[in-house]
């Protein structure tokens, strides 16, 4: 049997959906991508205002109403509350980093005085006007390449994107600054994809089971534990890294912050555990954030 994996339609979906795709055929099962139309691929304003989840629901409605036996997501982008309908695994991850895709080759610190730069994120805005507070900064929504497009027509001076999405399209040279993860914190699980299927087929979890990424996603659940226990969605001015360390990868470092908008104030923490217990460590760095103030900074 074919396997049917629901993808949205745009080049960076369908290229990390066919990375899916060609991982199932090295393991000997067939898989095909089949497209599905989501409200935010019509509906151009910002993700924060259409809703969050807005570029999962419709896959996983579809999953559901068997259009695909597959979905394929963003990590980032999915609710962080567990869905006892799907089975997830995690694939091995892509560079987590931020990138810069600015006129002229400039880096951050070499864009002009009030330069125009591009991003609707929360996250990313607090720390551009931490890093930058003379910094324009203009609502971005789009393709990748729509956005790109701003700065090579002139209207924006930079962008700030993930550099994930460049480096699987094999643009990553594209990018005139990679930041490194301590300077300009990830979204939590950024990066990462989440691969669904149904909880009952039983076939398909097989499948997918064999494509599952241990490291990279005992990673992203320490990460969106943080998210979770915040109870901030994935639009929140919340960043959160870890990395595993150890002879066996056993012990995991943890780095999750929480933002103001206006770049002011901004709340970082770290912290070491089992890289086992990736929940655990989560809940404690999120702890450590709700007692030093997260929730009014979220508020």
């Amino acid at each position: 049997m074919t396997l049917k994996i629901g993808t949205r339609g745009s080049q960076l979906a369908t290229t990390q959906a066919g990375t899916v795709r060609d991982l199932l055929k090295n393991f000997g099962r067939d898989a095909e991508l089949t497209i599905i139309t989501t409200p935010g691929d019509t509906n151009m304003s910002p993700v924060e205002r259409i809703g969050v989840g807005v570029f999962t629901q419709a896959l996983r409605e579809a999953l559901i109403d068997g259009e695909c036996d597959i979905a394929v997501h963003s990590f980032k982008d999915l609710p962080t509350a567990a869905d006892p309908r799907f089975h997830l695994v995690v694939p091995g991850r892509a560079d987590v980093r931020e990138a810069l895709i600015a006129r002229d080759g400039l880096t951050l610190e070499e864009l002009p005085e009030g330069a125009r730069v591009g991003t609707s994120a929360p996250r990313r805005i607090a720390q551009l006007r931490a890093l930058r507070p003379d910094l324009d900064i203009r609502p971005l929504r789009g393709n990748i390449n729509t956005r790109m497009g701003k700065v090579e027509s002139g209207e924006l001076d930079a962008v700030v994107l993930a550099y994930a999405g460049l480096s699987r399209l094999g643009i990553g040279e594209r990018a005139t600054e990679v930041f490194a993860p301590e300077v300009f914190i990830p979204a939590p699980a950024q990066g990462a994809l989440a691969v669904e299927c149904r909880a009952t087929d039983t076939s398909t979890v097989t499948a997918l089971d064999m494509i599952m990424h241990a490291d990279t996603f005992v990673r992203s659940i320490a990460e969106r534990t943080v998210l979770n226990r915040l109870e901030a969605g994935c639009t929140a001015p919340v960043a959160a890294y870890s990395t595993l360390a150890g002879y066996t990868g056993d012990t995991m470092e943890l780095t999750a912050a929480v933002f103001g908008l206006d770049g002011r104030k901004q709340l970082v923490f770290s912290a070491e555990g089992p890289g086992q217990r990736p929940e655990e460590l989560g809940e404690t760095v999120a702890a450590q954030l709700i007692e030093d103030g997260a929730a009014e900074l979220l508020g």
